[in-house]
């Protein structure tokens, strides 16, 4: 190129010398204009404009809770935006049919309670796939009062149950311990038939429950099923089939930023929990931290496989241990349910945002 330059500038000034006519002049600043403009004047690199955040909503399970706090560290801390995604998350709640709300077009994921519920569904014909679960343990636990220490100790008390549990961890309970359905009574989520009556069992959440009956000064053990082998994942990501591939890469981003914003939750809940109570200003910071201490004491997040594979982690073999539940328990046929159309391990496998 230089010796091409050269060529030319000499080329120029002989015609110069040659010419006798008064535009020769100009016509020389002409080439020389052309030849030297490149190196005397370039033009400036322009800078890539940045992409605008895909927007994406997702839809939770209930009010706003510390069960919930990966999500909102991830939104407070910009998780989600440096993954390119501008995260809205909208709260469920007892009267929110989220499934019907994410079939409808409303949310691009929601908040599944476990992956025993996706399995059902899709027997149920509604196309579900659980794509993460944040939660290794299922935070679902037996409550009895300070004398009651195992499992067993719980066979010849009454049992207070919510009608969702006969489809979750009650079926298990029977079959793995010998519960019966004489023992069962409604539980209506208040637990003050619990503090009134001593021959009384109640589940509740590992995280929640035991906090309102410690500040109703009542001594009780909470019994983690999870701990006792039951097989459900919690507090998973769920998404339409069709939206692995219409939205194949924001949900890739956002299980990514989800699992970084849960190990970011456990070390400082801080950020978190400011939007936590911005959208629930009914928590309280003492449920809040309560709620955390038992995720970090029981592991519900960084467990079992967590601990090598990365938060978040699905594994073929838990999978089938639910599925093999769910068929036994005569919940599914597996004639009508094909076990690996529940579930992807796509999303998380490579992730390792280990603990």
């Amino acid at each position: 190129m230089e010796t091409l330059r050269s060529e030319t500038l000499r080329s120029a000034r002989a015609a110069a010398r040659r010419a006798r006519r008064p535009h020769a002049a100009l016509a020389l600043a002409f080439v020389l204009a052309l030849v030297l403009a490149p190196a005397l004047d370039p033009a400036p690199a322009r800078a890539a404009a940045t992409p605008a955040p895909e927007k994406f909503v997702f839809l939770t399970n209930w009010y706003a809770e510390a069960e919930h706090g990966g999500f909102y560290q991830a939104v407070a801390t910009g998780l989600y935006r440096q993954n390119g995604l501008d995260v809205q998350l909208r709260m469920g709640g007892p009267q929110v049919n989220i499934v019907q709300l994410m079939a409808a077009g409303q949310a691009d994921c929601i908040l599944g309670a476990s992956d025993l519920q996706v399995v059902m569904a899709r027997q149920n014909g509604v196309p579900l796939v659980t794509v993460a679960a944040m939660f290794q343990k299922d935070p679902d636990a037996l409550i009895g009062h300070e004398d009651v220490h195992t499992l067993e100790d719980m066979k010849s008390k009454t049992i207070l149950i919510a009608p969702t549990s006969y489809q979750s961890f009650w079926p298990w309970l029977k079959a793995r311990y010998g519960f019966t359905d004489a023992q069962a009574r409604p539980y209506t989520f208040n637990v003050q038939p619990f503090v009134a009556d001593h021959n009384l069992v109640q589940q509740g959440y590992i995280t929640s429950e035991p906090y309102a009956l410690q500040k109703a000064g009542v001594k009780a053990n909470a019994l983690l099923l999870s701990d006792y082998g039951f097989p459900a994942y919690s507090t998973t990501i769920v998404c339409m089939e069709k939206s692995l591939r219409t939205r194949h890469d924001a949900i890739a981003a956002f299980v990514r930023a989800s699992a970084e914003g849960w190990k970011s939750y456990l070390a400082d809940p801080a950020p978190g929990n400011r939007l936590i109570r911005k959208d629930n200003p009914a928590m309280s910071d003492d449920q809040l931290d309560f709620s955390v201490r038992k995720m970090r004491e029981t592991g519900l997040v960084t467990s079992g496989d967590a601990q090598r594979l990365g938060i978040g982690i699905i594994t073929d073999r838990r999978a089938k241990a639910s599925f093999d539940f769910l068929v036994a328990a005569k919940l599914v046929d597996p004639a009508k349910v094909d076990l690996s159309s529940t579930y992807t391990t796509e999303f998380v496998r490579d992730l390792k945002v280990l603990p």
